[in-house]
């Protein structure tokens, strides 16, 4: 199968940024205001971080992570950012991703799935034909403080298989606990189109060029 794309997420500043796509990351996900979780930065980084990599890395997708729910404000906030995807880290509702398609027809919309159970599945499906690709990931948006992402967390991955295989050929990016010793195994199971990480490459919150050089030589491996 051909090599999964790599997402580096949290990234935090331009070096980082350029650190993780000289690797051979292929997208980076940009955090903007959450409930809770890791690699907040501010919209105006975001801005900037994401102006620096259209100039030096123009082949790369920057993913926009955003809390919000509402088409108008998602495509405010999106104008302002200057990414190429919007990863909308909460549920949206459908009528909702129509009216953010018309305002940001240019912008690719990557709908996050938190697979907790079955629900999943019908939820997955649902959202699959309003959206660019699908993001599978181990938060809990039920919680009284919602985990939206960046839990470090695997999920059930026979469970995110069989989403994968209901939505295809819809990409697909699997999230949640990745690391280097543990991506071949999710690799074989899911068959992901895409592989989003961030706390598994970083040492102390920055991001480690050991652990994401160990990270991406495992995800060539399975290629």
């Amino acid at each position: 199968m051909p090599t999964p794309v790599v997402k580096i997420c949290c990234i935090a500043s331009i070096d980082e940024a350029l650190l993780a796509l000289g690797a051979g990351a292929r997208a980076l996900g940009l955090v903007s205001a959450m409930p809770s979780g890791p690699g907040v930065i501010g919209d105006e980084s975001i801005a900037e971080i994401a102006a620096a990599v259209r100039c030096q890395a123009p082949q790369a997708d920057t993913f926009l992570l955003t809390a919000r729910t509402r088409a108008e404000a998602i495509a405010e906030q999106h104008a302002a950012a200057g990414t190429t995807t919007l990863q909308l880290v909460d549920h949206v509702p459908h009528d909702e991703l129509r009216r953010l398609r018309a305002l940001r027809p240019q912008a690719r919309l990557v709908q996050v799935i938190h697979v907790r159970d079955a629900a999943a599945l019908e939820e997955a499906r649902a959202a699959a034909p309003h959206v660019d690709a699908l993001l599978l990931d181990s938060g809990n948006p039920g919680l009284a403080v919602k985990e939206l992402g960046g839990t470090g967390r695997t999920h059930d991955w026979t469970l995110s298989r069989r989403i994968r295989d209901a939505v295809h050929p819809l990409p697909l990016f699997l999230a949640g606990g990745l690391h280097a010793g543990n991506v071949a195994d999710a690799i074989a199971t899911v068959r992901p189109h895409g592989l989003d990480l961030c706390s598994k490459v970083r040492t102390d919150g920055r991001l480690d060029a050991g652990k994401l050089g160990a990270f991406m030589a495992a995800v060539r491996a399975c290629a």
